[in-house]
């Protein structure tokens, strides 16, 4: 678990993550997670982009198994079923308030970008949009700030403890 500030990453991960994602990884400001064996799992990535873009994602999932772990869930449809809790749980709305808030923080301790203001990742803090951004956040941030990003994890068929790129069998 890492928040910012970040250290900076290494030659080797920021390589090790250009294979991950199967392109060049850019604008990585630092290794916001690892596996147990070390391996990243999520980058920070800067807010705004070399070529002047705005981006939003501040945790990005590069793990290949935990990218596939959690794309399973969304196609069983969790995200709909969690949706559906953030309607009826306000204890779970509160929570994912706090994330939304935690994850701006986060960004905007690194810089201030005013075409993301109030923005954050995956939907927060209103809906779930994207499971990966959510994982991302609970896995850089550690256990307990992100609910909906911990309820995937703890659904999910991977686990940072596991060798990396293991993906548990169907």
């Amino acid at each position: 678990m890492t928040r910012p500030p970040f250290p900076p990453p290494s030659e080797s991960d920021i390589a090790r993550v250009s294979e991950q994602l199967g392109r060049p990884a850019r604008d990585v400001l630092g290794i916001a997670a690892r596996t147990r064996a070390g391996d990243p799992t999520v980058v920070a990535t800067a807010p705004r982009l070399s070529d002047g873009t705005p981006f939003p994602t501040l945790y990005y999932l590069s793990s290949p198994a935990a990218t596939a772990a959690i794309s399973h869930l969304e196609a069983e449809g969790l995200m709909r079923e969690l949706n559906e809790r953030l309607e009826t749980d306000e204890e779970l709305r509160a929570a994912y308030e706090m994330a939304h808030r935690s994850y701006l923080a986060d960004r905007e301790s690194i810089a201030q970008v005013p075409e993301l203001a109030g923005i954050s990742a995956g939907g927060m803090p209103a809906r779930v949009k994207c499971l990966h951004a959510l994982a991302a956040h609970a896995l850089a941030a550690g256990p307990g700030v992100n609910p909906i990003g911990d309820l995937a994890l703890e659904l999910a068929d991977w686990s940072p403890d596991e060798p990396a790129d293991h993906v548990a069998a169907d």
